[in-house]
């Protein structure tokens, strides 16, 4: 049967299947049934703040076409990419008991490096925008992707392991499982975990900071599964505070399209603006921050600057550019 039912995605999916999308499709019954559960648990204690209707619908919607465009551009582009890349690898390395772990964290340590970079350089950080522009926080939230992953060429970060010699279709599951795992730590329902657990797993606690515009936790807690190279390399931070969840620069839409393009048109218009062509051009890896002399930053929708420095009901009203 199961040999079967792979012979069956090779034929419809090529002979390197993408099994993270063929995971993430095959678990989204689960996903829908543990959002109901979160859901009937929060009206049940009266904690229904953390599910806004509009936001949760643009949520599913970003995250279907998000699964859409992943399967097109495997078909048409990343998986021979992959597979060109495997046949130039530099091992054999076999896929065993032993090496499944191995394999694992390597693959967890492209994907911290691939967040990372998502926050770090405005190129990637235009795809990874609507994951982070939701203001609440619920297991849809996970869901919450752009179609422009597969334009600015995300799946860069996971060649390494394939030129060393992982199969195409074992990284792409490993990655699957780790975005798995990473959709139940999308959720207000869970406090903290015993501290043993906290201290070497990503955990609800540990990603609500990764979700906030507090300024004490912007640009923390990377890891999907693990949190030791957020430790590692000085990203991590602990919820100390209430997290206040969304972007500094907060955009004011639930449309689709606005969503997954508003960085996007603002750094190439940021990009075309006048001034030298070599600091015109920085936009494109500088930090999302990042302000080039002279030029004032454009925004072709309308966005709040929030300040979440300040206590709760003290600050002035968001500031509308």
């Amino acid at each position: 049967m199961i040999d079967g039912a792979h012979a069956w995605l090779v034929g419809l999916l090529g002979n390197n299947v993408d099994w993270k999308q063929v995971l993430l499709v095959g678990m989204t019954p689960l996903f829908l049934l543990a959002f109901v559960v979160e859901y009937a648990g929060a009206r049940r204690r009266g904690q229904q703040d953390c599910f806004r209707w509009k936001e949760i619908i643009a949520n599913v919607a970003l995250g279907s076409a998000y699964q859409l465009a992943e399967a097109l551009a495997w078909l048409l582009a990343t998986g021979a990419i992959f597979s060109w890349v495997y046949q130039h690898r530099l091992f054999d390395i076999p896929v065993n008991g032993w090496t499944v772990l191995p394999i694992f964290v390597m693959v967890e340590f492209c994907y911290y490096w691939f967040h990372r970079s998502s926050h770090r350089v405005r190129w990637w950080w235009a795809a990874h925008v609507p994951h982070h522009s939701g203001e609440t926080m619920n297991f849809t939230t996970a869901a919450r992707q752009s179609v422009l992953n597969v334009l600015v060429g995300t799946f860069v970060f996971y060649v390494p392991p394939v030129l060393l010699g992982v199969p195409p279709a074992v990284v792409m599951f490993m990655l699957a499982v780790d975005l798995v795992y990473q959709y139940f730590v999308h959720t207000d329902a869970i406090g903290k975990l015993p501290a043993w657990y906290e201290a070497w797993f990503d955990t609800p606690s540990n990603h609500r900071v990764h979700h906030g515009r507090n300024p004490r936790y912007i640009d923390k807690n990377y890891g999907g599964v693990l949190i030791i190279f957020d430790r590692l390399f000085g990203t991590y931070a602990a919820e100390v505070e209430k997290v206040e969840y969304g972007i500094t620069e907060q955009i004011r839409s639930t449309n689709f399209l606005i969503l997954n393009v508003h960085e996007l048109v603002d750094m190439l218009r940021d990009v075309a603006a006048p001034g030298p062509v070599w600091q015109r051009l920085q936009h494109l890896w500088k930090p999302p921050g990042w302000r080039r002399p002279g030029h004032q930053p454009i925004h072709t929708w309308t966005v709040e600057r929030i300040d979440a420095s300040a206590p709760a009901g003290a600050q002035d009203a968001p500031r509308v550019l």
